[in-house]
């Protein structure tokens, strides 16, 4: 009889610690998302049943007059931000208030591969940003660029192999091979050719990076909510040898110097060699209210973290961009003779050989580019986590440290207030003679601000070289019973997937 009252005794002290917060937004007069308990309000994603920027889009549609949203991940309260100038606020006018993304809730129990310039907080993010963001300038973009022609041109020999044989292609698995050999070129200094082998070590690596089915969407959701008792559980456990025994072999290669290759593990030998990082402090403060000084070091387990990311954030991202721009090339034959035509034009200026400049001559393309990833982009939100109590002026609106933002990239990108006819694919929307930045703090595919993607500029030199690549020899057309609409995989993730693959004819 004891051990029923204490069990029922247990549920009950559950239940209601798990609601205590689900009457945060009614105090404060937002509309929001009722939760469930336990769950809170995305019972779908973590089921896998919808992926969350699929969620998000329904929220973003159900309340259009609204410029907030409030819902619950489990039981924190989070805050879905549908206005412009909202955004702008959470990423660059309010930084301060925003700079964590909240992706990862222990920061002391945080897995050594997510240690890395994405998911990390504070002074350590401040710290790698400040010492990596010269890894990126045009110049060192520049002197990495052949090593994204030479995998340019084996995307073409292969696309030609297949183009004899009369093949239907998967433009999604083409140009996953093709992102992921340039990663490991200019990321690892290796040649995988995964473009050639079907059993690539690093096409597998891809694969298991991004693995994401039950069991990750339920230890994402406990690690979440209840992040010490589970903090055991590891997402990325299966591959952290893997990688930092690779990184390790080829420092020692390189006897822990740059080489010489000018790729990304030569940028970080670099900075490494410079020595310990001093910043100041994001979040120590002196008794004078000033800043405090912070000093980290880049240690070997840190900079296999960051040739991680590079790997991870570079090839999914890319990968899918660039293949959803070549379907929907291939569903609008005008907007693909124009992006053709301006290829063959600014290549006859130089000598039918890929560069660094040609491709920046390539304004149509890229403006193609940025079409398909306004349309589908990677990321379809964005994640912040409010540091300190803080009021939305224009709302009258306070919440509290730890509060989750949500800016829905995909549902503002698709909106007709910003965008007119936003199913319609049309390249023409990014010339600046006709939206005269029109597009600001709505438009987010790489972020905005202090957090926005460091690898910016490199992601769309080796999109666009990979596109140009082949635009330049092949058509493309939609394959017998290919889907003008895709699906996208119901994952609880941050990066968003096409179910299938994207199969075209060249």
């Amino acid at each position: 009889m004891i051990t029923l009252v204490l069990i029922f005794a247990f549920i009950v002290g559950l239940y209601f610690y798990l609601v205590k917060n689900y009457d945060y937004w009614k105090k404060r007069g937002v509309k929001f998302i009722k939760p469930l308990p336990f769950l809170g309000s995305f019972r779908d994603p973590l089921f896998l049943k919808q992926s969350y920027t699929q969620m998000m889009g329904q929220w973003y549609k159900k309340y259009p007059n609204e410029k907030v949203v409030g819902y619950y991940l489990g039981t924190t309260p989070a805050l879905l931000i549908r206005d412009p100038e909202l955004v702008k606020r959470v990423l660059i006018t309010d930084f301060v208030n925003f700079h964590h993304r909240g992706l990862h809730p222990d920061p002391h129990g945080i897995e050594p591969l997510l240690s890395n310039l994405f998911f990390v907080e504070g002074d350590l993010w401040r710290s790698l940003r400040q010492r990596m963001t010269p890894a990126f300038t045009s110049g060192k973009l520049k002197a990495m660029f052949p090593l994204i022609v030479e995998r340019a041109e084996k995307l073409q020999a292969r696309t030609l192999n297949a183009a004899r044989g009369e093949k239907v292609i998967d433009a999604r698995d083409l140009m996953a091979r093709y992102t992921t050999d340039f990663i490991g070129a200019c990321g690892f200094g290796l040649d995988a050719d995964s473009l050639n082998d079907e059993d690539s070590a690093f096409r597998k690596l891809g694969r298991e990076t991004f693995k994401f089915e039950l069991r990750e969407a339920f230890i994402t959701y406990f690690k979440g909510n209840f992040p010490r008792p589970f903090r055991f559980l590891r997402l990325l456990g299966r591959l952290e040898n893997q990688v930092f025994s690779l990184v390790s072999h080829i420092q020692e290669q390189r006897n822990f110097k740059p080489s010489g290759r000018n790729d990304f593990i030569d940028l970080l030998l670099e900075c490494q060699n410079k020595g310990p990082i001093e910043i100041e402090s994001l979040e120590k403060i002196k008794p004078d209210g000033t800043p405090d000084r912070a000093t980290i070091e880049l240690t070997d387990r840190l900079l296999a973290a960051q040739v991680f990311v590079f790997f991870a954030a570079g090839f999914e991202t890319s990968s899918s961009s660039t293949s959803y721009t070549l379907h929907q090339l291939a569903h609008n034959p005008e907007v693909l003779k124009k992006v053709q035509k301006e290829i063959d034009t600014v290549l006859s200026k130089h000598e039918n050989k890929l560069s660094y400049d040609a491709v920046k001559e390539m304004t149509y393309l890229e403006w193609t580019f940025k079409e398909g990833m306004r349309m589908f982009p990677s990321l379809g939100y964005l994640s912040r986590k409010c540091t300190r109590v803080y009021t939305f002026p224009e709302l009258n609106l306070s919440i509290d440290e730890g509060t989750m933002i949500a800016i829905p990239v995909q549902s503002l990108q698709k909106d007709p207030q910003y965008f007119d006819n936003p199913e319609e694919f049309r390249p023409e929307r990014f010339d600046s003679q006709n939206n005269k930045g029109a597009n600001k703090f709505v438009y987010l595919p790489f972020g905005d601000g202090p957090r926005a993607c460091i690898g910016e500029r490199l992601g769309l030199m080796q999109s666009l070289a990979g596109l140009a690549a082949l635009l330049s020899k092949f058509d493309v057309e939609p394959a017998p019973g290919s889907k003008r609409d895709l699906l996208v995989k119901p994952q609880f993730d941050i990066v968003q997937t096409v179910e299938g693959g994207i199969p075209l004819l060249k």
